[in-house]
């Protein structure tokens, strides 16, 4: 075997020389670049997890959020119905209300207005009666003036 390698030119000192070389380059390179460079990339691979994570939650959350959302947007809605609702009856019976007493009102002035047409009228039959009393005595007065 040293033949074919003397053959060749190969000498085994110098291979095993660059045999060890090589397994201390590798050594080096491996502690001092492969070592860092699969750390970095772990590192990154967990933030890219965390992130994917995040982005999931934030997901969940936005979803449980609009839900509540929709849930708080029904309920005011609800409630505006049942106030517009409300106000509605409360206005129809306080118009209700109003008519009942602007007809009370209505009534008690008509009945105000022919209570004092009724007097104005006995006043004027009474003023009459009167003034026809008046004039029969003046009457009867210029009779028995002319008879006289």
């Amino acid at each position: 075997m040293s033949q074919v390698l003397g053959i060749f030119g190969v000498d085994w000192r110098l291979l095993l020389i660059n045999a060890i070389n090589f397994g201390l380059l590798l050594i080096a390179l491996r502690y001092f670049i492969y070592g860092p460079i699969m750390k970095m990339l772990e590192g990154r691979r967990e933030k890219v997890a965390e992130g994917v994570k995040a982005a999931e939650l934030a997901g969940k959350k936005l979803a449980e959020t609009e839900a509540s959302r929709a849930g708080v947007l029904a309920r005011a809605g609800k409630e505006a119905d049942e106030l517009l609702s409300h106000g509605r009856e409360s206005g129809l019976a306080k118009e209700k209300e109003l008519i009942a007493e602007g007809e009370a009102a209505a009534d008690s002035l008509i009945k105000d207005a022919e209570n004092q047409a009724k007097e104005i009228k006995d006043k004027a039959i009474a003023e009459s009666k009167e003034e026809v009393a008046k004039l029969i005595v003046l009457g009867m007065e210029k009779i028995i003036k002319e008879r006289k």
